[in-house]
């Protein structure tokens, strides 16, 4: 499957139901099975990225993903009856997976409740992730925190 339909794959979610960096997101399966939304969705952030920055809009999605991906996670292994966490590097698959999952929850929370939709918020969320703006990109904020985890775990 390609990049581009994962990413459209992974905005076909409901809410998260919990708390997201401070925000309960209860889309209520609005793009829920909804491909052809979603994959109109990633065309138009695409273009909005393309006008912006004159620059290929795949090729700043392929960077944002790059930046984005953490390099090391953590995970809980138990010894005795105490659990620990322990850090460990993750594959290149996982990477992907994680970096399109932050990426799309960034653009669904900046365009919820507010008047900016999720076009224009996939596309601001794609520019700051390729920038490396971690001021403004939720992504980076994530895989900046992840790893820290996985540091302090080692």
């Amino acid at each position: 499957v390609s990049i581009v339909e994962r990413l459209a794959n992974k905005l076909m979610r409901g809410g998260t139901g919990k708390k997201t960096s401070g925000k309960i997101i209860r889309t209520h399966g609005r793009m829920q099975g909804k491909k052809t939304k979603a994959l109109k969705i990633v065309e138009g952030a695409f273009s909005i990225v393309a006008n912006r920055t004159q620059k290929n809009p795949l090729q700043l999605l392929i960077s944002a993903v790059i930046n984005s991906a953490p390099r090391e996670d953590f995970t809980k292994v138990s010894f005795g009856g105490v659990s620990y966490q322990v850090a460990v590097d993750v594959s290149a698959s996982r990477r992907l997976d994680m970096a399109l999952r932050n990426i799309t929850l960034a653009a669904i929370m900046k365009a919820f409740d507010v008047k900016k939709n999720l076009t224009e918020a996939l596309a601001d969320e794609i520019e700051y992730a390729a920038k490396m703006d971690a001021a403004n990109s939720f992504a980076i904020k994530k895989r900046d925190e992840t790893e820290r985890m996985a540091r302090a775990a080692r």
